[in-house]
């Protein structure tokens, strides 16, 4: 069989995490039309709640 070299995949986390930013915006955006911003504001202490439990638990796993 012939032996082929295998070349590294492209690493698409800066593509990704932009995305994500960019999804949370638009989200955040129709979720202050719809509600106000206090209702934005309540989404990303719960969504920053979440990132810091997760943190916490990729810690101790790790």
């Amino acid at each position: 069989m012939e032996q082929r070299s295998r070349t590294h995949a492209p690493d698409h986390t800066t593509a990704n995490l932009v995305l994500i930013f960019v999804n949370m915006i638009w989200i955040f955006l129709v979720v202050w039309g719809a509600f106000g911003l206090g209702a934005v504001a309540i989404l990303g202490a719960f969504l920053n709640h979440l990132i810091t439990r997760l943190e916490f638990r990729l810690r101790q796993h790790g």
